[in-house]
């Protein structure tokens, strides 16, 4: 099987070299011509051109990289500083959550059930919403731990259940 492939492929190698000899000296040169500039063209198809593209794109890549970076190392210094500060009083941390939870408005009802807190709203637009969790995080040292909340075109709804556990009695 390998021998008769071997012998097949000597015959087609033999045919093309009698072929090329039959060829003109001017065609030849085309040929060879063409055959560089195919040559040429897959190089920098397959070889050159992905890495200029990868030269061009490395500086906006490493630009937001560093400063998903920048981010992170903010974030992780803000969780020191949280993991650093004491506990707050138990009282502290509902007067802290009852204060913030009334900067929303009559669209939020907040719920206090052991060392839990329910916030249930009704129409709080995003930047309030932020705000009151920077606030009941910072203030009241409280964690969200579950959100369901539905954007509507007055704002968002739902609930958001919070653990005081960063509060002593």
């Amino acid at each position: 099987m390998n021998q008769a492939k071997n012998v097949q492929w000597q015959d087609l190698k033999a045919q093309a070299k009698a072929q090329w000899e039959g060829l003109g000296e001017r065609e030849r040169l085309s040929l060879q011509l063409v055959a560089w500039v195919l040559g040429a063209f897959l190089l920098w198809q397959l070889a050159v051109a992905p890495g200029l593209r990868t030269l061009r794109q490395a500086p906006s890549q490493l630009a937001t990289l560093e400063a998903q970076l920048q981010e992170m190392q903010g974030l992780a210094s803000e969780v020191r500083e949280l993991r650093a500060t004491p506990a707050v009083p138990a009282a502290l941390a509902v007067q802290a959550l009852q204060a913030a939870s009334d900067h929303l408005g009559p669209g939020a009802k907040l719920s206090l059930s052991g060392d839990r807190a329910i916030l249930n709203i009704n129409g709080v637009k995003a930047e309030a919403l932020q705000a009151w969790l920077g606030e009941v995080r910072s203030a009241a040292r409280a964690k969200p731990l579950e959100a369901k909340l539905q954007r509507g075109p007055s704002g968002y709804s739902g609930s958001i259940v919070l653990s005081l556990s960063g509060v002593h009695p």
